[in-house]
C-alpha cells in the first residue's frame, strides 16, 4: 500500500513538472483555471478603475454645480450623474471590444477554411492556429480550448470551452458550424465554412449600414446636452442669476431640468441602440 501510494505521488510530481515546463501551468492543481479566473480578475481591476474614475468625477460634477447654481440639491444630481458617465463608458468600452471580435470572425473564418481545404490541416487544427492571430480580447478563450484540446482531445469538449470563454452570440454560430461541419466531413466542410463566412460578412455589413445611418442623429443627440448647459449658463446673466437658481423654487426646478436631460439622453441612445444577437447554443 506504502509503495503504491508513493508511486501515485512519484507520477503526480511528474505531471505538475511537465504541465510547468511544456504548458506553464502554475499551482498544484492538475489542470489550468481555464479562463474565468482571468476574466473575474480583469473585470475587478476594470471595476476599480471606474469606481476611482466615477468618484474624481462626481466630485467635479458637484463642484461645477455648486459654482452654477448654488445650494445642496442641484449640485448633488451634478455630481450624480456626472460620477456614472464612467460607467457609461465602460459600457460604451465592452461594446467596442465585441464590435472588433465580431469584425475579426470574418477573416478569422476564411483563415479556417484555407487551412482545412487547402493545407489539409483536421478543423481542430486550423481553429487553436488561428488563435494567435485573433484580437487580444479573444485570445485567452483560445489558449484554454488549446489546453483542452491537448488534454483530451475531444473537439466538442473543446469548443464548449471557447464558447465559455468568448461568450458571445457570434462565436457559438461559429462553434457550432464548425462542430457540425467536422462530424460531416468530406467536401461539405468547404460548403459550411464559406456559408458561415458569407453569413457573418452580411451580418457585420448590416450593422455597419445602420450605424452609418444613425450619424446625423448621434451627433444630434449631443444637442440634449450642449442647449440646457448653454442655457443655464446664460441664466447666470439673466436676473437674480445664481441666486434664483439657490432658491428652493430654483433647486427643484433645475433638478427637474437634469433629470428630464438625463432621461432624455438615454432614452435617444436606447432608441439608436442596433439590437446585439442572442445567444442560443449555450451548453
Amino acid at each position: 500500500m506504502t509503495g503504491l501510494l508513493l508511486a501515485l505521488m512519484a507520477a503526480y510530481g511528474v505531471h505538475l513538472v511537465f504541465t510547468s515546463v511544456a504548458f506553464g501551468w502554475r499551482g498544484v492543481a492538475p489542470g489550468p483555471s481555464a479562463v474565468r479566473p482571468r476574466v473575474a480578475t480583469t473585470w475587478l481591476a476594470e471595476a476599480r478603475e471606474v469606481a476611482f474614475v466615477a468618484g474624481v468625477l462626481a466630485l467635479l460634477g458637484a463642484a461645477a454645480g455648486w459654482i452654477v447654481f448654488g445650494g445642496v440639491v442641484a449640485p448633488l444630481a451634478s455630481g450624480v450623474l456626472v460620477g456614472i458617465t464612467p460607467v457609461l463608458g465602460a459600457r460604451a468600452r465592452r461594446e467596442r471590444r465585441r464590435e472588433e471580435a465580431r469584425e475579426a470572425w470574418p477573416r478569422l473564418i476564411d483563415e479556417i477554411r484555407i487551412k482545412a481545404t487547402t493545407l489539409g490541416r483536421s478543423l481542430p487544427q486550423a481553429l487553436l492556429e488561428v488563435g494567435p492571430r485573433a484580437p487580444d480580447d479573444l485570445r485567452p478563450a483560445f489558449d484554454a480550448a488549446r489546453r483542452e484540446w491537448l488534454l483530451t482531445t475531444d473537439f466538442e469538449a473543446t469548443l464548449r470551452v471557447l464558447k465559455a470563454g468568448l461568450d458571445d452570440a457570434t462565436a457559438d454560430a461559429v462553434c457550432e458550424t464548425l462542430l457540425i461541419a467536422h462530424q460531416i466531413g468530406g467536401n461539405e466542410v468547404d460548403r459550411c465554412l464559406e456559408a458561415l463566412h458569407d453569413d457573418r460578412v452580411r451580418d457585420l455589413q448590416g450593422r455597419k449600414d445602420a450605424d452609418a445611418r444613425q450619424a446625423g442623429a448621434r451627433f444630434a443627440r449631443w444637442f440634449t446636452l450642449v442647449v440646457p448647459i448653454g442655457m443655464a449658463l446664460v441664466g447666470l446673466s439673466i436676473g437674480d442669476g445664481r441666486a434664483a437658481y439657490g432658491t428652493p423654487t430654483g433647486q427643484v426646478l433645475v433638478l427637474v431640468g437634469l433629470l428630464l436631460v438625463a432621461l432624455c439622453w438615454a432614452w435617444a441612445g436606447r432608441i439608436m441602440r442596433v439590437p446585439a444577437e442572442r445567444r442560443v447554443f449555450t451548453s
